[in-house]
């Protein structure tokens, strides 16, 4: 059984930055962020693999968002930069290709 507990999320401006961190009960594995806006279908948002040496982004959040991981922690991180009003949402991890998600955190942008 993994458990994925997310964190870091919060309200901040417009052009602020936070950083969300995914904290995992079981072995490493390949993991992505995803999104979900009010009233919006879930997104992705990034994904790293398991050793860290592949990383992928949407097109909406490249050159702002890093996602990178300490497998000695377990724990996967997005690092948000500049962020805009519309990336508010709430944020959930989850083991690629598993039903594994975490609860999500909220992240509000302010205009």
């Amino acid at each position: 059984q993994v458990q994925l507990v997310e964190s870091g999320g919060g309200l901040v401006q417009a052009g602020g930055s936070l950083r969300l961190s995914c904290a995992a009960s079981g072995r490493a594995s390949t993991v992505s962020w995803f999104r979900r806006r009010p009233e919006e279908a879930r997104e992705f948002v990034a994904e790293i693999s398991w050793s860290g040496s592949n990383t992928f982004y949407a097109e909406s959040v490249k050159g702002r968002f890093t996602i990178s991981r300490d497998n000695a922690k377990n724990t996967v991180y997005l690092q948000m930069n500049n962020l805009k009003p519309e990336d508010t949402a709430v944020y959930y991890c989850n083991y690629v290709g598993t039903s594994y998600w975490g609860q999500g955190t909220q992240v509000t942008v302010s205009s």
